[in-house]
C-alpha cells in the first residue's frame, strides 16, 4: 500500500521547485546579459557607436533643404551628412510632397462621442429624413435591451448627435405632432446628454 506524502512534504517539495524555477530564471537573465555585453562590444570594435543617429545640425538644414530640392535623394543627403533618412525628412518636412498645411487657427476635428439613445427617439429617426452622417450613426447603433424597451448606443461626432437631437424636435409636441409623453420624455433624456458635450 502506497503511502500519502504529508503536509509538510508537500510543502517543501513546492518551494524546492519554485527556488529552482527562480534559479533557473537568474541564471538566463545572467547569460542573456553577458551576451548583449558581449555584443556591444563587438560592435565598438568594428567602429559601431549605437544610438540614435544623430539629427541634422542647424547649421546644415539650409543646405539639406536647398539638395532636397534640387532633386537630391533623402537616402543619398542621409549617407552625405552621416544622420537617418528619419532626421532628413524631419528637416524637409514642410517641402515632402505628402505634407498638407494646417492652418494654426484651425479648429482641431472632433472625436467621436458614444451616447445611449433611448429607443422611442432611435424608433422617430429611422422614420425621418437625416443626412447620410446622420443615417450612419444611426444605422451603425448598437441595441442595448433594457426590460421591455431598448437604448441604441450611438458613437458619433457631437455635431451629428446635435443634429439627431434637432430632428426629433416634434417629440416635444412642435411641428403640429400630437405629444406622446413616453416619446417626450424620451426626447429630453437624450437632450439631457447631447447637453454634456462640450460645443
Amino acid at each position: 500500500m502506497q503511502s500519502v506524502p504529508r503536509t509538510g512534504e508537500l510543502l517543501s517539495t513546492v518551494k524546492f521547485m519554485v527556488q529552482t524555477l527562480a534559479a533557473a530564471g537568474e541564471l538566463q537573465r545572467d547569460l542573456q546579459r553577458e551576451l548583449t555585453y558581449d555584443g556591444l562590444r563587438a560592435a565598438e570594435a568594428k567602429g559601431s557607436k549605437g544610438g540614435r543617429r544623430p539629427a541634422v545640425p542647424a547649421d546644415q538644414t539650409g543646405d539639406v533643404r536647398t539638395a532636397y530640392l534640387e532633386g537630391r535623394p533623402i537616402a543619398a543627403l542621409a549617407r552625405d551628412h552621416g544622420v537617418s533618412r528619419g532626421a532628413i525628412r524631419t528637416a524637409v518636412a514642410d517641402l515632402l510632397p505628402d505634407h498638407t498645411a494646417t492652418e494654426q487657427d484651425a479648429p482641431a476635428p472632433e472625436l467621436p462621442v458614444t451616447l445611449d439613445m433611448p429607443g422611442k427617439v432611435a424608433d422617430f429617426l429611422r422614420t425621418t429624413e437625416l443626412h447620410d452622417a446622420e443615417r450612419a450613426a444611426l444605422d451603425q447603433g448598437v441595441t442595448v435591451r433594457r426590460g421591455q424597451g431598448y437604448t441604441l448606443r450611438v458613437t458619433a461626432a457631437p455635431a451629428v448627435h446635435r443634429q439627431l437631437l434637432d430632428r426629433c424636435q416634434p417629440l416635444d409636441g412642435s411641428q403640429g405632432v400630437p405629444v406622446i409623453p413616453a416619446q417626450r420624455k424620451a426626447r429630453r433624456e437624450y437632450e439631457n446628454r447631447v447637453s454634456t458635450l462640450t460645443p
